[in-house]
């Protein structure tokens, strides 16, 4: 049985499960940007409420974690998401994220989620390890799983296609033994 993901803050950052108050126009905006989603493969479909309703209920009902990533403080606000993909088997959580809102591009809004993330899946959650994946062409990600602590296990050649190139997949992964850095 799947824990609830219980809702996490540093004080700046907030990150908890996505619910129906997420679900707007804003939130599909991200989706449909086609900046936003240059490295995800959400790029390869056109996103509408249904869609995302789809989306939310289906990662609830095969055991996926669904996060939102809130900017906290005077006014509350959306801008991003996590998605953790859960293989009960061998205890193992697949950690994602995309940060929709541009205006927060840069300040350490992904590295503060992502850091809060991994701490409470390994640590709270009890995962044996958290794994991730990206584009080599990803600069921004890769820095963002090495600056985390995370270890690059492989490069699996090309595994996507992007902007017409065959492109590779960097796997990487944490374990509760390896260090969790928090640089922002």
């Amino acid at each position: 049985m799947l824990q609830e993901f219980p809702e996490t803050t540093d004080g700046i950052v907030r990150i908890l499960p996505f619910n129906k108050r997420h679900l707007n126009e804003n939130y599909i905006s991200w989706l449909n940007d086609i900046d936003v989603v240059r490295y995800s493969e959400q790029r390869h479909q056109k996103h509408s409420f249904e869609s995302c309703r789809e989306h939310m209920e289906r990662q609830k009902k095969y055991g996926n974690y669904f996060l939102a990533i809130e900017i906290v403080g005077k006014k509350v606000r959306h801008v991003g998401n996590l998605g953790i993909s859960v293989n009960f088997e061998n205890n193992i959580a697949d950690l994602s994220i995309l940060v929709g809102d541009k205006t927060v591009w840069g300040t350490g809004v992904a590295s503060r989620a992502w850091s809060l993330a991994l701490k409470v899946l390994l640590f709270n959650l009890n995962f044996r390890m958290v794994t991730a994946g990206t584009m080599e062409v990803n600069a921004s990600m890769i820095k963002l799983m090495n600056r985390s602590g995370m270890n690059i296990d492989s490069i699996l050649p090309g595994r996507f296609i992007f902007e017409g190139e065959a492109v590779g997949l960097i796997a990487a992964s944490i374990t509760k033994t390896d260090k969790i850095f928090l640089t922002i």
